[in-house]
């Protein structure tokens, strides 16, 4: 039963991959005749699958979230190396996205470390198919969530600083300040045993029940908004970088499951009713009274 969901969900993963791919690929700078935007996407599933094997074979999840920060690393690295001509533009976006997967990417794999494992991943990891297929979602959030700033730094078209390059930095910078304090403020409410089973209310967690993603959603479309200018024709479908984080993190996982939880876990609590009641789910916004 398993087989007959995760196999075919992988190879609609590889064609929707593929797809954006080929259209991203339009207008981009080419390395051998090879389009690199499409070279590059390649390279983000490699590894994906290159970690799977041994992760697989030892029956560990330790490695997932460090591997998919240290694809976005590699990737933007590779980039800047083969490109032709480097621009502001391009390293500032490869330096937004190192800095981001840096913090993400370590702040996450310690935390597994610390709590022993991944409890999504018991059964999972046991399974090849299914465990594959979560490898393969993940090169497809690297790709889709890099994919303008992508397809911005192998453009065949640059540009020098403009007021986008600006206006995407001042956007990026609030989003990330945002989810790193969510997150911080959140791991010292945790490290706390007296807030065991608890919930966080406090901070910037009083203005919103996730402003961690909030913080995420906010970077990606900074980083969207620095590639805009540069992008052209087919090249424009990769604006639906920050679509697809809304959507992630709002529909699939993050708000949507952990909402899900929190009701079950603290549904009956008139305090945690008081706190959804007055408290905005997403943007950060002045408790109600």
């Amino acid at each position: 039963m398993q087989n007959k969901i995760t196999v075919p969900a992988s190879i609609i993963v590889i064609f929707l991959s593929s797809l954006i791919a080929l259209a991203g690929s339009q207008e981009s700078i080419s390395i051998s005749n090879i389009p690199l935007f499409g070279l590059v996407v390649i390279l983000i599933f490699i590894i994906q699958w290159f970690v799977f094997i041994p992760s697989f074979i030892n029956r560990t999840e330790h490695f997932f979230d460090l591997t998919g920060s240290l694809t976005f690393i590699s990737t933007v690295l590779f980039t800047l190396m083969v490109i032709p001509e480097i621009y502001l533009r391009d390293v500032v976006i490869a330096l937004l996205v190192i800095i981001w997967a840096v913090r993400l990417g370590s702040f996450l794999f310690l935390r597994v470390r610390k709590d022993g494992g991944d409890g999504r991943f018991d059964i999972m990891k046991t399974k090849f198919w299914w465990f594959l297929m979560t490898w393969n979602i993940q090169g497809m959030w690297v790709f889709l969530s890099l994919a303008a700033g992508l397809a911005a730094m192998t453009s065949n078209q640059k540009l020098e600083a403009d007021i986008f390059l600006l206006i995407g930095l001042v956007i990026w910078i609030i989003g990330f300040a945002i989810e790193v304090i969510a997150d911080n403020q959140k791991s010292k409410f945790r490290s706390n045993s007296e807030n065991k089973d608890k919930f966080i209310s406090t901070g910037i967690w009083s203005w919103s029940r996730h402003p961690n993603y909030f913080g995420e959603i906010l970077l990606w479309i900074g980083i969207t908004v620095i590639a805009l200018p540069v992008l052209q024709g087919w090249q424009f479908i990769t604006l639906i970088s920050p679509i697809f984080i809304i959507f992630l993190l709002t529909q699939v996982s993050g708000v949507r499951l952990l909402e899900l939880r929190g009701k079950k876990k603290w549904g009956d609590n008139e305090e945690y009713q008081r706190y959804v009641q007055s408290t905005s789910v997403l943007i950060p916004l002045p408790p109600k009274n």
